[in-house]
């Protein structure tokens, strides 16, 4: 056997065993968490993206119970933090504290916030006021914590997943544009239908709720993380998401109307990473080694609903960043080979 047909082998192998383990990981979360197949299907592409995901939902939907079974589905250190109004910075990084020993001398010893752990939930996030939202800026994207002179790297792997509850909620703070942009996927969590509530009130009355098996670890989830990184982009691929994200920004004369008369700022340089990088997700759970425009289309709504601003007009005609999406998918459309 060549070096090539090795490498071959190896690799397909090792797609073999992404998608073994990824689909047992939505299995058992699906086991717990009632319905939501989508929310599953997309905090797993996100999770298996090395990014952040940010949850919307009214109270109730089952957000904090998809985070804790992922944490059990991947044997992740997990902790939590319920952000509220009086929610300070050093609560979430930690802080350094006074310590005396046994000879009456001092010193100051740094103790650890709830962010280091492996899987981070930061429920109802938007209760905090902004100061303390920002305090999770630099964990999320450096994966770092500063505080005093000193600089503590994370433990790794390392994601936040926060929940939050309609903005027109009473009590909320809306998310700074600079963090939302931190967050690879805003997924929104509907209200389930008749049947699935109706699971939900059988399982949830009993004694003994269901918990999800261990499916994989830290180590395992940065090795499958690599491994879809390396799915092939062709060029015309590659091309097509340049011209979905151009086709966000309003001042470009080749955006669509509805872009142009809404939108006040299009997606960033980063949406394009995330739509490019969980399209190669995707294209592993659905068995192929190569990424296609059906995945850019599939995952266009959750990396890029909360990266485009729109304006007053929008807001007052109540047109959303999904429907944006979905006026830009229409007028651009793949290119062929």
């Amino acid at each position: 056997m060549s070096d090539i047909d090795k490498a071959t082998a190896i690799n397909e192998q090792e797609v073999a065993d992404f998608i073994e383990t990824a689909r047992r990981i939505e299995e058992e979360i699906s086991r717990v968490v009632v319905g939501q197949q989508q929310v599953v299907r997309d905090t797993i592409i996100a999770l298996l993206s090395g990014g952040h995901v940010l949850l919307e939902g009214v109270p109730g939907l089952g957000k904090t119970l998809l985070v804790r079974t992922l944490g059990e589905a991947l044997s992740l250190n997990f902790s939590r933090i319920q952000f509220t109004p009086d929610l300070m910075p050093a609560d979430i990084v930690g802080t350094n504290v006074v310590i005396e020993d046994e000879q009456g001398r001092r010193s100051l010893r740094f103790q650890q916030g709830p962010v280091f752990a492996n899987l981070v939930l930061a429920d109802e996030i938007n209760r905090a006021t902004p100061k303390t939202q920002s305090a999770l800026l630099e964990a999320m994207q450096e994966r770092t914590v500063s505080v005093g002179d000193a600089t503590r790297p994370l433990p790794l792997p390392f994601f936040v997943l926060a929940t939050q509850n309609p903005l027109e909620m009473e009590g909320t703070y809306p998310l700074p544009e600079a963090q939302l942009d931190r967050f690879f996927f805003k997924i929104m969590v509907p209200f389930p239908d008749r049947e699935n509530l109706g699971m939900i009130l059988r399982r949830t009355i009993s004694y003994e709720p269901d918990h999800a098996h261990t499916v994989a670890d830290g180590p395992a989830l940065e090795k499958m993380i690599r491994l879809a990184r390396e799915v092939p982009v062709a060029s015309h691929v590659h091309d097509y998401a340049v011209s979905l994200i151009l086709a966000t920004h309003p001042e470009r004369e080749d955006a669509p109307p509805p872009v142009k008369k809404y939108v006040r700022y299009g997606a960033s340089p980063r949406g394009l990473q995330t739509l490019v990088i969980a399209g190669q997700v995707r294209a592993l759970l659905e068995g192929r080694y190569n990424l296609s425009a059906d995945d850019l289309q599939t995952v266009m709504y959750p990396a890029l609903r909360h990266r485009l601003i729109l304006n007053f007009e929008a807001q007052a005609e109540e047109v959303t960043a999904d429907k944006i999406i979905g006026h830009v998918l229409e007028a651009v459309e793949p290119i062929k080979t």
